[in-house]
């Protein structure tokens, strides 16, 4: 196995254990779109699962898409020869993504959703709990800044997620997996690309500057897609701006070992009940109970002219705060 192979699987092993991505009995279809990336997965998966200690299945599946000038034959004389389950299914989504797509729009977000759906459909059909997709380290680099710069929100790739409708797991075991690293993995490898007509054909798009982006920030700091990708890991919501996100309390486990000791060792005193305390503890405490408010008809007339005067005032208006303001 060569350096880039062991750093690839590497990686890959410790994103599934760290995210849960596999477990035993698992029926995982690896969506294989004849692209570097997904020969890429297929092959790691098909190692790592011969080196699992528990049993999982992997079946490998090929969508044609009907694009002009499509020719699955390498890719199909490869997935025979590797040996893996496998199957190519056909659907014209092509002639549709070019009718629905307006003119000077992308035609990926429209392939993808088609693509998904017939993709889930494969699935159920097969007996899949799970499908595995390539997407590497910078497709979730390039998405939080397509987000960041586009969509106005903070959102990457996440290392797995379960569809709206409950059915599947999606999982990217490649996720943390630099795509240097997959470039020469699949050139040693030696895999019959398939190029994407559609997405190929397409000047200026979004996610291609996103890329050129990296690449100018990786001039001044050859670490950056690292950096990126452990803010991704790091993440302090107290930190933003979003309202809605929660405070997440710190676990005992985070704090120092004498800390966690001493907190172990301090817990909460028990309530104590009033028939425990001793007779003049238990007239105390029933003497200081919360006092019942006093009807202002019943206080002194200077009394309840003060507790009148002491009412909210009555609100500013708008000009007479900048009034106020500028007269400071």
């Amino acid at each position: 196995m060569s350096a880039v192979a062991k750093r690839l699987a590497r990686t890959m092993t410790r994103t599934i254990a760290a995210h849960g991505l596999v477990e035993a009995g698992d029926h995982i279809m690896v969506a294989v779109s004849g692209g570097k990336d997904s020969y890429s997965l297929l092959q790691l998966l098909w190692e790592a699962r011969r080196r699992a200690p528990f049993p999982f299945d992997l079946t490998a599946v090929h969508l044609d898409q009907g694009q002009p000038g499509y020719d699955g034959t390498p890719l199909r004389r490869w997935l025979q020869a590797f040996g893996a389950p496998f199957e190519i299914v056909s659907r014209d989504t092509y002639s549709t993504v070019i009718r629905v797509t307006r003119e000077g729009k992308s035609y990926c977000g429209a392939c993808s959703r088609m693509r998904r759906g017939i993709l889930y459909n494969t699935a159920e059909r097969l007996g899949c709990n799970k499908i595995a997709l390539g997407h590497h380290r910078d497709d979730t680099l390039e998405t939080l800044l397509l987000n960041l710069f586009y969509s106005g929100k903070m959102q990457a790739m996440p290392a797995g997620y379960t569809t709206d409708d409950g059915r599947f797991d999606v999982i990217r075991p490649l996720i943390e997996c630099a795509e240097s690293d997959i470039i020469e993995y699949a050139a040693q490898a030696g895999y019959p690309i398939l190029p994407c007509n559609l997405c190929g054909s397409q000047d200026g798009l979004h996610r291609v500057k996103m890329g050129q982006l990296l690449q100018q920030l990786e001039r001044d700091n050859p670490n950056v897609r690292s950096v990126m990708l452990n803010a991704l890991r790091n993440v302090r919501p107290s930190h933003l701006l979003d309202p809605t996100v929660a405070r997440i309390p710190v676990p005992d486990e985070t704090l120092p070992a004498a800390s966690a000791e001493r907190a172990a060792s301090t817990p909460a005193p028990a309530p104590v009940a009033p028939e425990q305390l001793p007779a003049a503890s238990a007239e105390m405490a029933a003497s200081t109970s919360a006092p019942a408010p006093v009807p202002g008809e019943t206080l002194p007339a200077a009394s309840a002219e003060t507790a009148a005067s002491l009412s909210a005032p009555a609100p500013v208006a708008p000009e007479q705060l900048l009034k106020i303001v500028r007269d400071r």
